[in-house]
C-alpha cells in the first residue's frame, strides 16, 4: 500500500474521532511521501469551543525504504543545525504561514513527534519572531547535545555555559532573538529514557539552578546558543554552507511534560507511550529569565 493510499484509508476514523477532516496533505517533493497534514474542525458542539479551527501536524521518521533515505537525510541537517535550509522545511513553513495568514494565530495549532517535532518548532519559532504564538504540541523532540542528562550536579552544564558566554563575548554578541521569542510557550513531551529528548530535562532545571546561585545573567546570554552551535556556524561558514549560530532546539519558554510512567528504553522514543489512558505525567512551566 503506498503512503498516500494509507493516509486516505487507515487514519480517518482515528482524526475524525476528534471532530476534524483532512483538509491538506503536505508532500515532500523528494520522494513523494506524506510528510504532514493540516486538518479542519468539522464541528460546533460545545466540548469544542476550546478546540483550533486548524492543526498542522508533522511525523517523525519511517523506517520505511522510500521514505527512510529522504528521512535520514532531514535528521542529519537537525543534527548539523541546518533544518530549514531544506525544501520540505520550506513547504512545512509556508504552509503553516498561508493557514495564519487566512484564519489567524489563535485558531491554528502545530503539533509533530520527533522529527516532525523538530519542524514544529522551527514553524512555531519563525512564526513567533513575527509575533504569531501558536499553541504547539511537540512530541520527542530533538534536543542535539552531547549525552550528559545522566550526570549527576551542574557541573558540566556550568562549564559549557561559561564557555559559550565567553565565546559569545568575544564575537561581540548578545542573547540574540530570546526576548522576541519568550512570549512563545511551546508544549514539550519528553521521557528521561530518551537520550533524542532528555536533555529538555536538564536544560531548563539547569537553567533555574543557575537563576538561584545568581548566575541568571549568564544563561540569559547564552540560552540560545550552545559550544557546539557557535563551532557547527564557524565550520559551515568556513565550507560556504548555510548554518544557524542558534540551534533550533534552544528556546527560552516552554511548557515541559515528562512521561514518567514505566515505559521500556526501547519504547520511549514512541509517539505511542502517549496514547496511554493512565499516564504518570510531571509537567513544569519555565519562564524566559
Amino acid at each position: 500500500m503506498k503512503r498516500r493510499e494509507g493516509c486516505r484509508a487507515l487514519a480517518p476514523p482515528w482524526w475524525e474521532t476528534f471532530h476534524f477532516q483532512l483538509h491538506e496533505p503536505l508532500f515532500d517533493k523528494g520522494d513523494s511521501s506524506v510528510f504532514g497534514a493540516i486538518y479542519q474542525l468539522i464541528t460546533s458542539v460545545p466540548s469544542a469551543d476550546q478546540a483550533p479551527r486548524y492543526v498542522i501536524a508533522f511525523r517523525g521518521t519511517i523506517p520505511k525504504l522510500h521514505t527512510f533515505k529522504r528521512d535520514l537525510k532531514l535528521n542529519i541537517r537537525i543534527i548539523t543545525n541546518r533544518l530549514d535550509w531544506t525544501p520540505r522545511a520550506e513547504e512545512a513553513l509556508q504552509a503553516v504561514q498561508r493557514v495564519v495568514a487566512e484564519y489567524g494565530s489563535s485558531n491554528v495549532w502545530v503539533a509533530g513527534h520527533s522529527q516532525g517535532a523538530a519542524m514544529g518548532m522551527l514553524a512555531g519559532k519563525c512564526m513567533a519572531k513575527t509575533g504569531d504564538f501558536l499553541e504547539a504540541f511537540l512530541f520527542n523532540p530533538p534536543f542535539v547535545s552531547p549525552p550528559i542528562g545522566r550526570v549527576k550536579g551542574h557541573g558540566i552544564r556550568l562549564a559549557r555555559s561559561v564557555i559559550t558566554a565567553g565565546l559569545l563575548k568575544m564575537k561581540h554578541r548578545s542573547g540574540s532573538s530570546s526576548a522576541a521569542l519568550s512570549a512563545w510557550q511551546p508544549r514539550l513531551f519528553v521521557n528521561r529514557a530518551d537520550w533524542i529528548c532528555a536533555e529538555y530535562i536538564g536544560y531548563f532545571e539547569h537553567r533555574e539552578w543557575m537563576k538561584k546561585i545568581g548566575a541568571g545573567e549568564i544563561e540569559r546570554m547564552t540560552s540560545q546558543h550552545s559550544v557546539s552551535g557557535l563551532l557547527v556556524h564557524a565550520i559551515a561558514s568556513k565550507m560556504g554552507k548555510p548554518s544557524s549560530e542558534e540551534p533550533l532546539h534552544l528556546i527560552p519558554s516552554a511548557s515541559l511534560t515528562v512521561n514518567k510512567s514505566p515505559v521500556r528504553r526501547r519504547n520511549a522514543h514512541g509517539i505511542k507511550q502517549w496514547w496511554g489512558p493512565d499516564l504518570l505525567l510531571e509537567s513544569k512551566i519555565y519562564n524566559y529569565m
